[in-house]
């Protein structure tokens, strides 16, 4: 059995490794992908890279250097120490052909006893490299793929009562930043398919999903972050508030809403109610704000209460994304200078 090995951080995977990938399983009938762990280069987890190319290739093996050495140079010191890393991840494995679009590509390969597979040294084919597109990669989305590209946005969820301003947020919000944002999709769901101003539970869980489809296409067009008015936890409480109760898929989507959003702002209801005709009254908004506020508890997400005007509220936000970076913890996130995340 012929085997390939490709290596490299993946930080983030694009189109050039892509290549590298895709003619090591044409030309190979084993394929290993070792993927270092490299946290002097990335904040995104070796786990998510891996995860990249685990559902793009599944036929590829991820071998996870974890402690792989950190430094590069062309030393013999350096060479042999990679050298040795390499060939004790292996684990006594042999290499048919090593791929690469580096200089190290030469000493690897022999120190494997494979051959040598420099593909686009020159980065003539596809010309990019991953040092560049960490420099914006909003600006080089071309050579992402669009599951390693969504993965790379900062998606913000606005979550509050009808009638707390989130609509009105999230629109603002997305103009000041120059991105998309993604229109709460149970109201035109509701006014097209609602009977005596309620759903039922089949349509609730469509809105869940015609929900985050929409959301997935937009996050492919966004430019750092995603700005999204509402999610899957609302349409819950909603399904409670019609028929008691949410069917298990609702539930397990709203569930998911922890891990799907990045940061969670809860919109107060200290502005002035809009009375329209697709809403219950001011009294229904007090109800459905405690009830959401306690969700937000009860499931352990934490939240940003935003209060006052709409200048008031974006403040806020700006000061909490100037902050912040995606895959950091907020812990250092919130102690680190703003200078230091850009």
């Amino acid at each position: 059995m012929s085997t390939g090995l490709v290596l490299g951080k993946f930080a983030p995977l694009h189109k050039g490794h892509q290549w590298l990938i895709e003619t090591a399983l044409a030309e190979n009938e084993r394929v290993l992908v070792m993927i270092y762990h490299a946290p002097d280069v990335t904040d995104v987890p070796l786990p998510v890279r891996a995860g990249w190319i685990r559902e793009l290739y599944p036929a590829a093996e991820i071998v996870a250097a974890w402690d792989g050495p950190l430094e590069v140079g062309l030393t013999p010191e350096m060479q042999r120490m990679h050298e040795a890393y390499i060939l004790g991840k292996l684990d006594g494995r042999s290499v048919d052909r090593f791929y690469s679009s580096e200089f190290y590509g030469d000493h690897v390969s022999k120190a494997l006893g494979a051959e040598d597979r420099r593909i686009d040294q020159a980065r003539a084919r596809i010309p990019i490299s991953a040092t560049a597109i960490r420099q914006d990669p909003y600006a080089r989305r071309e050579y992402l793929d669009p599951r390693v590209y969504r993965d790379l946005i900062t998606r913000v969820v606005l979550v509050g009562a009808p009638a707390t301003g989130k609509t009105t947020l999230a629109r603002a919000l997305a103009e000041r930043h120059a991105t998309r944002w993604m229109p709460e999709y149970g109201r035109e769901y509701w006014q097209a398919h609602q009977r005596h101003r309620r759903l039922a539970p089949e349509q609730l869980l469509e809105i869940a999903d015609g929900h985050i489809q929409r959301e997935d296409h937009l996050a492919l067009e966004a430019n750092r972050y995603l700005f999204v008015d509402t999610d899957a936890s609302t349409t819950r409480l909603f399904a409670r508030y019609y028929h008691g109760q949410a069917l298990p898929r609702l539930d397990r989507m709203a569930e998911a809403c922890a891990r799907r959003y990045d940061l969670c702002f809860l919109c107060q209801d200290d502005i002035p109610y809009d009375d329209t005709w697709d809403r219950s009254g001011e009294a229904n908004r007090a109800l459905f704000q405690s009830w959401i506020e306690a969700d937000l508890i009860e499931r352990r997400v934490p939240f940003i209460r935003l209060t006052g005007d709409l200048r008031q509220r974006m403040h806020r936000v700006d000061r909490v994304l100037g902050a912040f970076s995606k895959y950091r913890s907020l812990a250092d996130c919130l102690l680190a200078p703003i200078d230091q995340k850009r």
